[in-house]
């Protein structure tokens, strides 16, 4: 699982079936300097990674901190009905504490 803020969102022309309805999130996945810029509240490059696109059914929005898992962990929410995903926004986070 990583941390990631919302930049964005996104609209599919065309989905699979099952995931008609959905919400879909542009989201950067953050190194610990990218944590610690955006508690600090500077947006800078350093600590951001390749952004992607995350399937959310909690209502994030643009700047939320999320918790995001990837790969076979963002399909387990949906079992035994399996969702074709690669990200999902497990999480929303109001703070995040590094020591």
């Amino acid at each position: 699982m990583r941390i990631a803020e919302v930049i964005g969102r996104c609209t599919l022309s065309m989905c699979h079936p099952s995931l008609r309805g959905a919400k879909w999130l542009v989201g950067v996945p953050l190194t610990q300097e990218g944590i610690q810029n955006s508690a600090a509240g500077t947006s800078q490059d350093a600590g951001r990674n390749e952004a992607l696109v995350i399937y959310d059914d909690l209502g994030a929005g643009s700047g939320d901190l999320i918790a995001v898992s990837e790969g076979a962990e963002a399909t387990a929410p949906f079992a035994p009905h399996l969702k074709p995903i690669d990200a999902y926004a497990a999480a929303i986070l109001d703070r995040v504490v590094i020591d």
